[in-house]
C-alpha cells in the first residue's frame, strides 16, 4: 500500500518531465516566446491575486454586512461576462482618455493598453473569482469556535489569521493559486482586447495558436495546443497530489 501511495504521489512529477522530453523533439514548430509570455504573466498574476486576494477574501467570508453580496457579485462577474465585453471596459477603463491611464502615462512615459503591464491589469481582474473564491471557502470552513478560542486567549486578530486561519485554509489557497494560474495561461478574449498581438510582448500562447490557424499552419497549432493541454493537466495533477499530503508537511504555530 505505501508503494501504491509512493508511486501515486510522483506520477505527476514524472508525467511532467516526460511531456517536457516529448516537447523538445517538437521544438521547432512550437513559439517558445508566446510561452514564455503567458508563462510570465500567469505567474505574475497568480501573485499579485495571492497578495491582493486574501485580504479581499477575508473579508467577504467573515464580513457581516448586509451588502456583501454586491461585493461577491462584482468579483464573480468575470464568470459570466464575455472577455471581449470585459477586455473592452478594462481597455476604456485604463486607457488614455481615463484618469487612471493620464496618471500612469504621466508616470511612466507610455500608456497601458497594448503593453505587459496593462495586460497583467487586465489578466488579475479576469482571473479574480478564481482566486477570491477558493481562498474565501476555506476561510469560511474554519472552525469559528477555533478562532474565537484564540481570540478570547489575548491573541490579535492579524496574529489568529496568520497561526489558526492560514493555516487550516493552505487547501483552498493552493487551490487558488493554481487556478488562477491555469486560468491565465489560456486567456485569448481578455489578452486580445487589451495587449493586441505584439511578438515578445504581448503575444500570448492562445493567441499564437489562433495565428497558426489562421495561416493555415496547423502542426504549429496542434503541437502548441498539446502543449497547453499537457502542461495544464500536469499542474493541476501536482496539485491534487500534493493536497493529500501538505496537511502532513505544514503544521500550524
Amino acid at each position: 500500500m505505501s508503494c501504491l501511495l509512493r508511486l501515486t504521489s510522483v506520477a505527476p512529477f514524472l508525467l511532467l518531465v516526460r511531456i517536457l522530453r516529448v516537447l523538445r523533439a517538437l521544438g521547432h514548430d512550437v513559439d517558445w516566446t508566446a510561452i514564455w509570455v503567458s508563462t510570465r504573466l500567469s505567474s505574475a498574476t497568480m501573485i499579485v491575486l495571492l497578495v491582493a486576494g486574501v485580504p479581499m477574501a477575508y473579508w467577504t467570508a467573515f464580513s457581516e454586512r448586509r451588502w456583501k453580496f454586491l461585493v461577491e457579485a462584482v468579483v464573480a462577474l468575470p464568470l459570466v461576462l464575455p472577455p471581449t465585453v470585459l477586455g473592452f471596459y478594462i481597455l476604456v477603463g485604463i486607457g488614455p482618455a481615463s484618469p487612471a491611464g493620464r496618471v500612469y502615462a504621466r508616470m511612466a512615459g507610455h500608456g497601458l493598453p497594448f503593453t505587459f503591464e496593462g495586460l497583467l491589469i487586465a489578466s488579475v481582474l479576469y482571473s479574480l473569482p478564481f482566486a477570491v473564491q477558493p481562498f474565501s471557502a476555506a476561510f469560511a470552513a474554519v472552525d469559528r469556535r477555533l478562532i474565537e478560542a484564540s481570540w478570547s486567549l489575548g491573541v490579535s486578530r492579524a496574529a489568529t489569521f496568520r497561526r489558526v486561519v492560514l493555516p487550516l485554509s493552505r487547501r483552498g489557497l493552493i487551490t487558488g493559486m493554481v487556478l488562477s494560474f491555469a486560468h491565465t495561461l489560456g486567456e485569448f478574449g481578455v489578452v486580445l482586447m487589451v495587449g493586441g498581438n505584439l511578438p515578445g510582448v504581448t503575444r500570448t500562447v492562445s493567441i499564437s495558436i489562433y495565428d497558426s490557424v489562421q495561416a493555415l499552419d496547423y502542426a504549429a497549432a496542434w503541437h502548441t495546443s498539446l502543449l497547453l493541454l499537457a502542461v495544464s493537466f500536469a499542474i493541476l495533477s501536482i496539485t491534487y497530489s500534493l493536497q493529500k499530503r501538505v496537511w502532513a508537511v505544514w503544521p500550524m504555530s
